[in-house]
């Protein structure tokens, strides 16, 4: 994600204040799960991936929600639909099928993710609910978007490390 995307999102991390926050330099957009695969997988989603041919375009931040129900399990920043999104989306899914990976079949919702609360810890809902009541309005953006990216993450205690495997332009 862009730098200035990141900067966007920073002052809504620490409005927050509690959750285990998404270190900045692993915010990111999810377009597609892909669990664990072996080499020669990933090899053929690397060369389906370079293939993809879809229009820059510019992101825009909609607003903040929690996600999780009564017990919330995380908190993301909506990002504004768009179809060089949706044609990227639907393009990587179509890329890893192709490769060989089962995806299951998901409503796409554009986000990132902000911070996650662990099963283990206690959430006060009600400085959430005030949170979100300052916070939920957010905007900001457009900002370019010009590439996409295969990252790997890697599991820890602290919550996920993720790198990149591969960056593709758009």
């Amino acid at each position: 994600m862009e730098e200035a995307a990141i900067e966007a999102l920073l002052p809504v991390q620490e409005a927050l204040r509690q959750g285990r926050l998404v270190d900045e330099e692993n915010l990111h957009l999810t377009l597609a799960f892909l669990d664990d695969q072996p080499e020669d997988v990933l090899a053929e989603l690397d060369a389906a991936l370079q293939d993809i041919r879809v229009s820059p375009w510019e992101m825009e931040f909609t607003g903040v929600e929690a996600k999780g129900g009564r017990r919330p399990a995380l908190v993301w920043a909506d990002v504004a639909k768009a179809e060089p999104l949706r044609q990227l989306h639907d393009k990587v899914r179509s890329a890893a099928r192709l490769a060989g990976i089962d995806l299951p079949r998901e409503r796409f919702r554009p986000h990132v993710t902000l911070a996650r609360f662990p099963r283990s810890r206690s959430v006060d809902t009600g400085r959430l609910a005030a949170f979100l009541g300052a916070w939920g309005g957010f905007r900001a953006g457009p900002f370019a978007v010009e590439r996409f990216c295969l990252y790997g993450s890697t599991l820890t205690p602290e919550g996920p490390i993720y790198d990149v495997l591969a960056d593709y332009p758009l």
